[in-house]
């Protein structure tokens, strides 16, 4: 809440019509900041969160972000209503199988072209469009963009999307060595499996139990459980963490 000179930050979610995205946006709402919500096609879901975030001040803000006009659009809506933009997390994903011996080389080569438009190049541009708007910020800003645990075990059948991810934690950890000066600084989660994420039909059916057996714990991610350490990483105190790609998978990975 703003009192005073105190002003509330600033955070753009994208992808924050799903599960963990919501989780985030919420996390960021219940401690005090303004949330931007994007979306693309889940319209009823994002307008629903929008509507229940506690505080004012929050945004939704619709985006086609593979394309680019889009997302220096979107990024530019933000920054101008509020004045400011603190934060960006890059959360919005797709996943498409396509296993080699199942599909064309047609079909391979749409599954690449889309997973990497969404993955990895619309969080490279939104990268750059938040980080112009931080630079003209004494204070900087922060980036957490939002990888996987298939980035670096990968992910036989949905070879693009364990690619876009290990390239996501590639970039973020070039782009916080060049804004460091600029006090911008970036981080990575790379979350493994995920209740309510992407792969939730494969945990409700026969793989479940196996999937959940992979970590010590004897189970996958809570959404909340990466909504705290993303808006950790986002907030003062961790800046020495930049170029880190925290895990959270429950120790089913070691690296």
């Amino acid at each position: 809440m703003e009192n005073g000179n105190e002003t509330r930050q600033c955070v753009l979610v994208t992808g924050a019509s799903g599960g963990i995205g919501g989780c985030i946006a919420r996390a960021f709402a219940e401690a005090g900041w303004r949330v931007g919500v994007h979306y693309n096609s889940g319209q009823e879901a994002a307008r629903a969160l929008h509507e229940a975030l506690p505080g004012e001040g929050h945004l939704l803000l619709q985006a086609d972000i593979a394309r680019p006009e889009a997302v220096q659009a979107m990024v530019h809506e933000a920054a101008q209503s509020w004045g400011r933009l603190d934060a960006l997390v890059n959360n919005a994903a797709i996943g498409r199988q396509h296993a080699v011996a199942d599909v064309s080389y047609e079909e391979w080569q749409a599954a690449w072209q889309g997973v990497l438009s969404i993955n990895l190049l619309a969080a490279a541009n939104a990268c750059y469009c938040a980080a112009r708007q931080m630079m003209q910020q004494p204070e900087g800003g922060r980036i957490v963009n939002v990888g996987s645990r298939g980035g670096y075990r990968g992910e036989p059948r949905f070879t693009a999307y364990g690619a876009s991810k290990a390239a996501l934690h590639s970039l973020s950890q070039s782009l916080a060595q060049e804004l460091a000066p600029h006090n911008i600084f970036v981080t990575a989660v790379a979350p493994g499996f995920v209740e309510g994420g992407m792969a939730q039909a494969r945990l409700a059916g026969p793989q479940g139990d196996a999937i959940r057996a992979q970590s010590p714990l004897g189970r996958v991610a809570r959404p909340e459980e990466v909504a705290r350490t993303v808006l950790f990483l986002a907030s003062p105190g961790s800046e020495f963490l930049t170029g880190a790609v925290v895990d959270i998978n429950g120790a089913s990975y070691l690296r």
